[in-house]
C-alpha cells in the first residue's frame, strides 16, 4: 500500500473503518503508472507518505510494444532494445531514410539504405535529387525498376471513347530482349481493382507480339499480332473500335479483326490514361485480361486518337499533349548519367530521368563519396557487438561498450 494524504493505491490499512463494514478486503496485485488526481499528476514514489510491501514493476517493457514500424522488442529483466527491419534504425526504429525528404519537385523518395535515398523524379525533373528541368518530346520509359516501381505518363480522361476510337502511336524497343516480356503499353479501365467485368481498354507487348484488348463489360476481346520486324528500328501501331468490333494492324503485317463477346456495345472509363505502365503498378489492380507484368521498355512517342470518324486525331491531355503527372520519364536517346559522376568505382544507374549512384562495397553517399563506418549496419562485415551493446569506432577498428549486467569483447557474456 501507498498512502497520499487520504488517497491510498493498493490497499486501504486494516485499522481503518471500511474494513470492518465491508469484511476482507484484498489488496491490488500488479503495476499502477500515470497516477492522476484531477488535473495533477502525483509521482507514486516521490511524492507518497507512507508504505509498504511495494516493489520496482517488473513487467517487460517490450509488454508496451514500444519499437515502431513493425520492430520486434527484446528484453531481460534488465535490458530491452529494438530489432529494426530493413531500412529503419533509431532506439525505437523510428527513422527511416526518407523522414527527412532530400527530394525536391515533388518527388517519390525511396530508401535506397538506411544512409541514402533515391529521388524517382516526376515529370519534366531529372537529376540526383529531381532539381533539374528537362524538356520532353519523345518520353522514354524504363520498365520497372529495382524499387518495384513502373515508370508512366497520367494523361485525363478520354472523353467520347464510348463507341468508336482510333488510336494511333509509335514506338521504340529499349533493346530486343524487352520485346520478348509483358510490357504494357498504355491502359485506361473502369474501376481498376480487377473485377471481372471491369470495361477496359489495353495494349501491350508479350513474346514480342502486340497484344490489344478491350471489354465492353460483357467479355475480353483480344487481338495478337505476328511477331515483330526486330529489324524495324521503329514500330507503328494503328488500332480501333466501332462498337462491338476492333481491330490492329502493326508496321507492314495484315489488319486483324475481333468482335467482341456479349451484347454491350459501349466501353465505359472514367480513369485516366496510363502511358508506359501504371501509378501503383500491380498487375492484381488491372481488371482481368491479359494483365502486363512489367512497363514498357523504350520510347513511344506520336500518340494520337480520335473518337469520330468526322474529326481528325489529337494527342491525349488537357491542354492537348499535356499529361497530368508522371514518374521516372526520360527524353528518348537522352541520358541522364551523362551528367553524373560516380566516385570511387560507382556506377552511374538511370531509369527514364530517375539517375543515382550504385556504390561499391565500403561507400556511400549521393555520389559515393563517403565512407562506410566499421560500427554502421552497411558495413561489410559486420561489427560483432551483441544487441543492446554500442559500437564505438576507434582508429583500428571498433569496441563495444555492454549494457549494464553484460562484459566481454562483444558483451556476449552475463
Amino acid at each position: 500500500q501507498i498512502t497520499f494524504g487520504s488517497i491510498f493505491l493498493g490497499k486501504v490499512p486494516v485499522h481503518e473503518e471500511v474494513h470492518r463494514c465491508a469484511g476482507q478486503i484484498y489488496g491490488y496485485k500488479g503495476c499502477i503508472r500515470d497516477f492522476q488526481v484531477n488535473h495533477k499528476e502525483l509521482f507514486i514514489i516521490d511524492e507518497a507518505r507512507e508504505g509498504r510491501n511495494v516493489e520496482n514493476c517488473n513487467v517487460p517493457i517490450c509488454d508496451y510494444h514500444p519499437c515502431h514500424n513493425s520492430g520486434t522488442c527484446t528484453s531481460d529483466e534488465e535490458n530491452w532494445y529494438c530489432e529494426c527491419p530493413k531500412l529503419y534504425t533509431g532506439k525505437l526504429c523510428q527513422f527511416a531514410t526518407c523522414d527527412e525528404n532530400p527530394c525536391g519537385n515533388g518527388a517519390t523518395c525511396f530508401p535506397k539504405s538506411r544512409r541514402d535515398a533515391v529521388c524517382l523524379c516526376p515529370y519534366g525533373r531529372s537529376g540526383i535529387l529531381c532539381s533539374d528541368a528537362i524538356n520532353i518530346t519523345q518520353p522514354s520509359f524504363s520498365g520497372t525498376d529495382v524499387f518495384g516501381y513502373t515508370s508512366f505518363l497520367a494523361y485525363s480522361t478520354i472523353p467520347n471513347i464510348t463507341f468508336y476510337y482510333e488510336f494511333r502511336l509509335k514506338f521504340q524497343l529499349a533493346n530486343h530482349h524487352s520485346a520478348l516480356q509483358d510490357n504494357l503499353i498504355f491502359f485506361t479501365g473502369q474501376k481498376g481493382q480487377g473485377l471481372n467485368g471491369d470495361d477496359f481498354l489495353e495494349l501491350g507487348l508479350r513474346n514480342g507480339r502486340v497484344v490489344y484488348s478491350y471489354n465492353l463489360g460483357s467479355g475480353t476481346a483480344t487481338i495478337i499480332s505476328k511477331p515483330l520486324d526486330l529489324t524495324l528500328n521503329v514500330h507503328v501501331i494503328h488500332l480501333g473500335r466501332n462498337l462491338q468490333n476492333g481491330w490492329l494492324k502493326v508496321d507492314d503485317q495484315k489488319n486483324k479483326t475481333v468482335v467482341s463477346p456479349g451484347r454491350l456495345v459501349g466501353l465505359n472509363v472514367f480513369s485516366q490514361f496510363y502511358l508506359g505502365g501504371y501509378r501503383e503498378y500491380i498487375p492484381e489492380l488491372l481488371p482481368k485480361g491479359p494483365r502486363f507484368k512489367n512497363g514498357f521498355q523504350g520510347c513511344i512517342f506520336e500518340v494520337q486518337v480520335r473518337t469520330s470518324l468526322n474529326e481528325g486525331f489529337k494527342s491525349p491531355g488537357t491542354p492537348e499533349g499535356h499529361p497530368n503527372s508522371g514518374r521516372s520519364v526520360g527524353q528518348c536517346k537522352d541520358s541522364p548519367c551523362s551528367l553524373i559522376k560516380c566516385r570511387n568505382g560507382g556506377k552511374c544507374i538511370e531509369t527514364g530521368s530517375t539517375v543515382y549512384c550504385d556504390c561499391l562495397t565500403g561507400w556511400k553517399g549521393a555520389f559515393c563519396t563517403e565512407t562506410v563506418s566499421v560500427c554502421e549496419p552497411e558495413h561489410d562485415p559486420p561489427h560483432q557487438c551483441q544487441q543492446g551493446s554500442t559500437c564505438v569506432p576507434l582508429p583500428n577498428g571498433y569496441t563495444c561498450h555492454c549494457p549494464l549486467g553484460t562484459t566481454g569483447t562483444y558483451c556476449e557474456q552475463g
